[in-house]
């Protein structure tokens, strides 16, 4: 761990001790025994990068809910809805509960993924259906195999980013030909399909873009609606372009070492309501994207749904990735995708 993480991973644990503390919110608070009154309570800190009204932060309250209600006093679960309010990045969550300062997480994952990065692969997927099918099939096993062989994670399950769109704020999107020379924030993953649309990705931190879309140096980003709005970016963008060009999910995991020392009895119990949580948050994506589409609207965005055949056109443009995706990944995992 580096200093630096050492630092904000002190003000983190600090804090615990205040449930309102730096972001900490408590719904009941590792190690214990859930059936013992006289061992401490399981300390369950559950984190994310969004506000406590998006799905992925209504279900992780759910997951604590389910378990304040089973096992009462002892377990004593609290959440960092959003760790960027209490300065670190998106991406440390992971970090976090690969350390077990956090115990329980989620996060879009690709780099160094190559079961994502093929996931992550344009119009790959023809809707959330078959997108969903697959992350509850072979393919999100093989996801979770990957996972765990390289981190202190136990994945749980997959909460559903979704399809992602293009907004900026030069001019409307109906072709490739009109992203020509766009800076555009993107996922490193999306970095090679961008590239194919003519744009000029940049594969920089949220907090970056979010700063670069706000002062004007970023012309654009690729999101879902519902992430558009969250973030705040949709007052800074008047076009918006339906793409559907990506999904991507976001591992739901929780730090090995204290999951297994754990209860039979809570493991199981944190196991079924992941499960429960994961439809639960998939229902509620749903919803945000039709009432972010009405609130980028209303904030005076167009939004621009495709043609059959100008989704061809796109479709055309990013043709080479393919053959590039088979060159790079084993036949057996191209063969869980259909490629």
């Amino acid at each position: 761990m580096s200093r630096r993480q050492f630092l904000k991973t002190s003000a983190l644990v600090g804090a615990g001790a205040v449930a309102g503390g730096l972001g900490l919110s408590a719904a009941r608070a590792q190690p214990g025994a859930p059936g013992s009154a006289t061992t401490s309570p399981v300390q369950i800190r559950m984190g994310g990068y969004g506000p406590p009204t998006t799905s992925f932060s209504r279900a992780l309250t759910q997951i604590g809910d389910r378990l304040s209600e089973k096992f009462g006093d002892e377990v004593d679960v609290k959440y960092v809805y959003n760790v960027m309010d209490v300065g670190y990045t998106a991406s440390d969550v992971t970090w976090l509960v690969d350390t077990g300062v956090l115990t329980f997480g989620y996060f879009t994952m690709t780099a160094g993924i190559p079961e994502l990065e093929l996931a992550a692969l344009p119009f790959l997927f023809p809707d959330s259906a078959a997108a969903r099918a697959a992350m509850d099939g072979e393919l999100g096993r093989a996801v979770t195999e990957r996972i765990e062989s390289q981190t202190n994670y136990r994945v749980l399950g997959y909460f559903e980013n979704g399809f992602r769109h293009i907004s900026n704020r030069v001019r409307p999107v109906h072709t490739p030909a009109d992203l020509t020379d766009l800076t555009i924030r993107v996922l490193g993953v999306q970095a090679r399909t961008f590239e194919l649309l003519g744009a000029d990705p940049q594969a920089i931190s949220l907090a970056d873009a979010i700063t670069g879309i706000t002062t004007g140096t970023l012309d654009g980003q690729e999101n879902p609606f519902a992430n558009t709005v969250t973030y705040g970016i949709h007052p800074y963008h008047q076009y918006h372009t339906a793409t559907y060009h990506s999904y991507l999910s976001r591992p739901i995991f929780v730090h090995r070492p204290s999951f297994e020392t754990w209860p039979e009895t809570l493991q199981q119990e944190l196991q079924a309501a992941v499960h429960e949580a994961v439809a639960f948050q998939r229902d509620l994506h749903d919803q945000e994207e039709t009432e972010a589409e009405a609130i980028i609207r209303a904030a005076g965005g167009e939004i621009v749904e495709l043609t059959p055949e100008q989704k061809a056109a796109f479709v055309e443009a990013v043709a080479p990735i393919y053959d590039e995706a088979r060159a790079k990944f084993d036949p057996e995992l191209l063969s869980l995708v259909d490629l």
